[in-house]
């Protein structure tokens, strides 16, 4: 696409919000219903996309992808008058009397920049939250998922109104174009080194950016827990969509005899989710590329290997089986940098203390996991670190809900979307104060300060 292209889309949409189209409640309402609309009706083109790009099972792609984006429909048509509707407050007794409210107003034109892991889910929830805000959408889909880009840049244009939203495939050369044009709001989904990239280009601008990044997202299992039921969810949202998830359990620290005794119910937990053979498993996916591929087999130690591991490694069919490490140290390479696939290793600690100390030693992770049979273990983790969000006894499950907002915190990002949070997100709260002109009470704040307007004023700022 070509800079003249990109800079007309987002001058049309500029003028579109300028204009004011997209925020009358009932159009968003509209907008929202027929992107649920065009999603049902290219269900089975979109899970065959995901089939080509990442090998996704269409089971799955119904759970982590579609399902979830239906369900940010829901909740935006079902509560987006309620969302608008001004919060009433007291300005307080110096302006008595008087009324205050706070509404949320559009901020205008988003452009949202969407990755290639969950290239349905993380393309068109943030789009549901930018169009329940009242804003027009330049939306850019991940070009390492070229299947689902086509398909969602077809399904936006056959469905949603051209005026409020748009989409520019493409790559880098693209990309670049976009962040020199100015927005209203930049949500960006991806890794920290382009997060950087995007930031500084909001700054020339000084756009306000919403920045979903990553990190090393840890997992600790306290002596004690249901050794078989904490594999079976470990293993779960580990593996699922190969690993490529941003919160995917990215290193697993227990103490020594507890790891003896979790490596067999991971093992097995592995072997009831995608059989012996997990390259004939229809429900584990794939790569997406042959460069992520070649990353991740070079972190892989086969000798640490208790499951899984290279044996059966595909290059040309991108696929790297569940592979779990024991007995990998600090300083491995697989513990350099968020691992982004199938390799989960696994580390001595301690205890808790040692654990809290080692994840507070890193950068902050988008999300934490503990399974521990005390509450008091599980606070200490609240209290003593700091990470996206935290989630005892169970992972990956609840970026499913829409009741919680999803962000990071640090080097994991800022802002935070997924139901109301993804309004609040794409809107500004703008305070409104009404004071009537009679009775002129303000004039006690203004000079000359005599001494009966002095007492008054001392009494009033104590």
């Amino acid at each position: 696409m070509t800079t003249s292209r990109i800079t007309a889309d987002v001058a049309a949409l500029r003028a579109s919000a300028d204009q004011g189209l997209a925020r009358p409640v009932a159009a968003r309402v509209t907008e929202l219903e027929a992107l649920r609309r065009g999603i049902r009706t290219r269900r089975r083109d979109l899970q065959r996309a995901l089939a080509a790009d990442l090998g996704k099972s269409a089971t799955e792609s119904s759970v982590t992808e579609i399902g979830p984006v239906l369900a940010e429909i829901q909740t935006a048509v079902k509560n987006l008058r309620s969302w608008t509707r001004p919060e009433r407050f007291s300005p307080g007794t110096l302006l008595a009397p008087s009324r205050g409210s706070i509404v949320r107003e559009p901020l205008g034109t988003a452009l949202i920049i969407a990755p290639w892991n969950y290239p349905v889910n993380l393309t068109l929830s943030p789009l549901v939250a930018a169009i329940a805000g009242g804003n027009t959408v330049l939306l850019k889909p991940s070009e390492l998922a070229p299947a689902t880009s086509r398909v969602i840049r077809s399904l936006i244009e056959e469905h949603l109104d051209p005026a409020w939203v748009r989409v520019v495939e493409g790559a880098v050369e693209e990309t670049t174009h976009l962040l020199a044009e100015r927005f209203d709001i930049i949500f960006y989904t991806g890794n920290a080194s382009v997060g950087r990239i995007v930031a500084r280009a909001a700054a020339e601008h000084l756009t306000p950016t919403v920045l979903e990044l990553g990190g090393k997202s840890p997992v600790f299992v306290d002596e004690g827990t249901d050794l078989a039921t904490a594999a079976r969810r470990i293993v779960w949202g580990k593996f699922t969509n190969a690993g490529q998830t941003c919160v995917a359990p990215d290193y697993l620290m227990a103490t020594p005899a507890t790891l003896e005794a979790l490596v067999p119910e991971l093992r097995e937990a592995v072997r009831e989710m995608y059989g012996r053979n997990p390259m004939r498993s229809a429900d584990y996916g794939r790569i997406v590329s042959e460069r992520h591929f070649d990353r991740l087999r070079s972190l892989v130690d086969d000798d640490l290997a208790v499951v899984g591991g290279t044996a059966g490694a595909d290059r040309r069919q991108r696929y790297l089986a569940p592979t779990i490490l024991a007995g990998a140290s600090w300083d491995h390479p697989v513990m350099a940098e968020e691992i982004f696939g199938p390799i989960l290793p696994l580390l001595p600690v301690e205890g808790p203390a040692e654990a809290i100390a080692r994840i507070n030693a890193g950068e902050k992770p988008l999300t934490a996991y503990v399974f521990s049979p005390s509450h008091e273990v599980e606070e200490r983790f609240a209290e003593q670190t700091s990470s996206g969000s935290l989630a005892l006894g169970l992972t990956l499950a609840h970026l499913g809900t829409t009741a919680m907002p999803f962000g990071g915190v640090g080097e994991s990002g800022h802002g935070a979307y997924h139901g109301r949070a993804g309004f609040e997100a794409f809107t500004h709260a703008k305070p409104i104060v009404r004071k009537p002109l009679r009775p002129d009470t303000l004039r006690t704040i203004y000079p000359p300060y005599r001494a009966p307007r002095r007492r008054i004023l001392g009494r009033l700022f104590r």
